[in-house]
């Protein structure tokens, strides 16, 4: 499994962000899939998550109406759409997926908001 995530970079408040992480190693069309970020001296937290076929997505409180994961099974890409970028999103974004019980993550990409 090798899941590359990209598009990460420094970003003023109130801007924009799209995140992708592509995926290989497994039948992308057939797990849900996930978005993490840890910040700096904290836990890695949770995000958002999409169903294999992209019908059902949860987000944390803290990005709800203003985060969007998506997912392109054609192209094994799961996407994050971050809008109106705040300091306290700064974070090393991590995808995630969990075929056969077991849990693997890409690198990361770095997410800086600061003006």
């Amino acid at each position: 499994v090798q899941l590359v995530e990209s598009g990460g970079g420094l970003v003023q408040p109130g801007g924009s962000l799209r995140l992708s992480c592509a995926a290989s190693g497994f039948t992308f069309s057939s797990y849900a899939m996930s978005w993490y970020r840890q910040a700096p001296g904290k836990e890695r937290d949770l995000v958002a998550r999409i169903t294999s076929a992209g019908g059902t997505t949860n987000y944390a409180d803290s990005v709800k109406g203003r985060f969007t994961i998506s997912r392109d099974n054609a192209k094994n890409t799961v996407y994050l759409q971050m809008n109106s970028l705040k300091p306290e999103d700064t974070a090393v974004y991590y995808c995630n997926v969990r075929p056969w019980g077991m849990s693997y993550w890409g690198k990361g990409t770095l997410v800086t908001v600061s003006s």
